[in-house]
């Protein structure tokens, strides 16, 4: 599914638990810190959104850290989602 978002177009890659909520995402998304990343995970705990960005060939940040991030950061079983940027910008 795509989704028009003030901050760009994306493909939700995975939406696990509906976790999804396109206000909530915009009233977190903070431009400095996430128009540099490819795919963007949010997870919910304890009702608080957190966003991570990832990116192909990044040494830290890489695409392929996903399921580790998952698994060791954010909370047993919690709501999430992946996010796919599809094209920058402003709706």
């Amino acid at each position: 599914m795509v989704v028009e978002t003030k901050f760009g177009t994306y493909e939700i890659i995975k939406n696990v638990k509906d976790a999804f909520d396109i206000a909530k995402f915009e009233e977190r998304y903070i431009e400095e810190c996430f128009d540099r990343y490819e795919v963007l995970v949010g997870d919910v705990s304890s009702g608080i959104l957190r966003i991570k960005g990832f990116n192909a060939n990044d040494k830290e940040n890489d695409v392929r850290f996903i399921p580790d991030y998952l698994s060791e950061s954010c909370a047993f079983g919690c709501p999430y989602y992946i996010l796919q940027r599809l094209k920058k910008g402003k709706v």
